[in-house]
């Protein structure tokens, strides 16, 4: 046999105790959905644009190191450029052409090569405060020498390029080379102070 239990009877009987909890019950269901639930909402929104903030605290962290760092690499590169035309760069046309015709005929004494042809010259094209002095010279030695001498030419620390290089030899094959150089070097054409 089932017995079935009236639910009307019970509410009826136990409604003095049921009531109260439905009321309660109702109660925390519309504090949970009218003030907890928006909270809760808040507190996740707020703790998403914390995190965003973060996010874009970093990001902004990140690229102030990176323009500091490009500061200093400018300043750095100021200093060194300020340097090189201070302690590298001649001062004047005539400043470089003496340093350079004495370094060349150092070189040419020390790997025995006879200098045949000099000839020197300023470039009419000058870019900002700097001008290149183009030096043309007609060498003779033999290979090793003039191997020797162009290796030294360009590990030097003078401020000298190699532009041109054009060697021949008699055709009989025997007698020394022929060696035409284009050189050139850059020179201060103002005071260099700023």
């Amino acid at each position: 046999m089932s017995t079935r239990v009236p639910v009307n009877r019970i509410f009826h009987e136990k409604r003095r105790i049921i009531v109260p909890m439905l009321i309660v019950l109702a109660l925390n269901i519309a504090l949970y959905a009218l003030v907890v639930y928006p909270l809760a909402s808040r507190v996740r929104n707020m703790e998403d644009r914390e995190a965003a903030a973060m996010r874009e605290l970093l990001a902004a962290e990140k690229d102030d190191a990176a323009a500091r760092a490009v500061l200093e690499g400018r300043d750095r590169a100021d200093v060194a450029l300020k340097e090189f035309y201070k302690d590298v760069l001649p001062s004047s046309f005539a400043v470089a052409r003496d340093i350079t015709y004495l370094k060349l005929n150092q070189l040419a004494d020390q790997h025995n090569i006879e200098i045949r042809h000099r000839q020197g010259q300023a470039d009419t094209e000058k870019k900002g405060t700097l001008a290149r002095l183009r030096v043309t010279m007609q060498l003779e030695g033999s290979y090793e020498d003039i191997r020797r001498f162009i290796y030294q030419l360009e590990a030097g620390s003078d401020f000298l390029v190699i532009d041109s290089v054009q060697l021949a030899q008699e055709e009989s094959g025997g007698g020394p080379l022929a060696l035409t150089l284009g050189i050139s070097t850059y020179y201060r054409t103002e005071p260099h102070g700023a």
